[in-house]
């Protein structure tokens, strides 16, 4: 397992490097700053209480590579101002040959949990999206390590470019999303307790991006349900099974 979270720091670090040497024009870098009221995750309610979510990335030719990371703002789980959660992160993602408007991406993930008892694991995924109306989008994930499951996210999005006028210069548009997530028994049965795959999750948002001093700002209002009763029924992650969160989120390229 360390063997494996050194590679993917060293592939993060090679890609970096790979970026300064690549043309300035195709260089990507983003950074992003995000409150959350709460931080659920695949239905999971792993923090009922305000989060700060930074992370940041480096893509060049297709590929990506990002650290992300959850920091405790409360002291719920005892560790208020402790990183909880370090996510790394590498993507590839192109058009499909030979296609108009088809696209995909392939990548792994490595979940680390510094200071806490949940064990790091690691998945690998691949996506299909589709440059069609409601943006359609198709993401398989693999875990390989703890779990050994699979959950799948289907997707759609339809952004509105300005829904105001501009004031003070400042267009604010409107992108909504929606998903539904299904996960196979091995998956359930090591994050919920029950050994049966199940449609797990319904996620609604709302987000409102507008510049501001050359950063994008983009408050949003999100709704996630689970939608399986056994999953309803553990008490894996408390009781609850809606809930309503918002978010401010941060961000710029370069």
């Amino acid at each position: 397992m360390e063997k494996l979270k050194f590679l993917i720091i060293g592939l993060i670090i090679l890609l970096s490097g790979t970026a300064m040497a690549c043309a300035e024009d195709v260089i990507d870098f983003e950074i992003k700053a995000d409150f959350f009221s709460k931080y659920i995750w695949r239905g999971q309610n792993l923090n009922d209480e305000p989060v700060f979510q930074p992370s940041i990335s480096a893509g060049c030719e297709g590929l990506t590579a990002t650290i992300w990371g959850n920091l405790e703002l409360t002291s719920m789980h005892g560790n208020s101002g402790d990183l909880s959660e370090l996510d790394y992160s590498l993507d590839y993602s192109a058009s499909i040959t030979g296609t108009e408007g088809v696209g995909y991406s392939l990548g792994v993930i490595y979940y680390d949990f510094p200071g806490t008892v949940t064990p790091d694991t690691t998945e690998l995924y691949l996506g299909l999206n589709f440059d069609l109306p409601l943006n359609q989008s198709v993401t398989v994930y693999h875990d390989i390590d703890e779990a050994e499951g699979t959950y799948v996210s289907l997707a759609i999005e339809h952004i509105i470019e300005n829904i105001a006028e501009r004031v003070l210069d400042m267009p604010v548009g409107m992108k909504m999303g929606a998903s539904i997530g299904w996960a196979s028994g091995s998956y359930n049965k090591y994050y919920w307790t029950t050994d049966q795959s199940k449609l797990q999750d319904i996620t609604i948002s709302v987000s409102f991006p507008m510049g501001l001093v050359g950063w994008t700002l983009a408050p949003s209002l999100n709704y996630v349900t689970l939608v399986s009763n056994d999953i309803r029924d553990t008490d894996t992650y408390g009781t609850d099974s809606d809930f309503f969160l918002a978010s401010v989120n941060f961000s710029k390229r370069f």
